[in-house]
């Protein structure tokens, strides 16, 4: 069964990385938001904390679109793409940004899987200010990373297969193994007990 896996969560939560460790287990494709993102991105004098101008997101949402488009068109029919998304819930960007994905995986009759990565503030505030993401243009902003984990939430898709992780005191591993192991549940028609209105929740 061909697999959209879709990682959801804050800047920092380890969306990429988890991504890469979950590739193999899946034979799947990783294709990171900051795939769409930089191009536009190295445009600007970016210096991952002031806030971006709201009308780029226009011109990567067009990149996001021919990326898609390109997949459904050629990608090879056994291929699956495991992607990232800081989505957040109530925003219509991030609403959108599911939608594109959501709209393609449908064309591609892929199996969608939206997993949300959730982390504490203390260990979010944490893992942003790792070197390497300041390099991929990742935003490195502490103080906005707190606000956002107390003031916002991670994008909810209303989907029947989403999965809630909670990755505060997990290793890459340790998530992708988890993430994973639900797929092969989801795939087998063997959630028994543990969905519950239509959503999962594993500690």
């Amino acid at each position: 069964m061909k697999l959209f896996i879709l990682l959801l969560g804050f800047p920092g939560v380890g969306k990429l990385t988890i991504a890469r460790e979950l590739s193999p287990l899946l034979t799947a494709k990783v294709i990171d938001n900051h795939w769409f993102n930089n191009p536009i991105l190295r445009l600007l004098d970016d210096d991952g904390t002031t806030p971006l101008p709201n009308g780029i997101w226009e011109y990567t949402g067009r990149v996001r679109q021919a990326v898609l488009d390109a997949i459904v068109a050629y990608g090879p029919p056994s291929a699956n793409f495991i992607f990232t998304h800081a989505g957040i819930e109530g925003d219509e960007r991030s609403n959108r940004t599911f939608q594109q994905i959501a709209g393609a995986a449908q064309q591609c009759e892929a199996l969608l899987v939206p997993v949300r990565l959730l982390c504490d503030e203390e260990e979010l505030a944490h893992r942003v200010t790792t070197p390497a993401r300041r390099e991929r243009l990742k935003s490195i902003d502490v103080q906005a990373a707190r606000e956002k984990s107390r003031r916002a939430q991670v994008l909810d898709p209303q989907h029947p297969f989403t999965l809630n992780l909670d990755v505060t005191s997990k290793t890459a591993e340790a998530s992708a193994a988890a993430i994973h192991d639900y797929i092969l549940k989801v795939t087998a028609g063997d959630l028994g007990s543990l969905q519950g209105n239509g959503v999962i929740t594993l500690p």
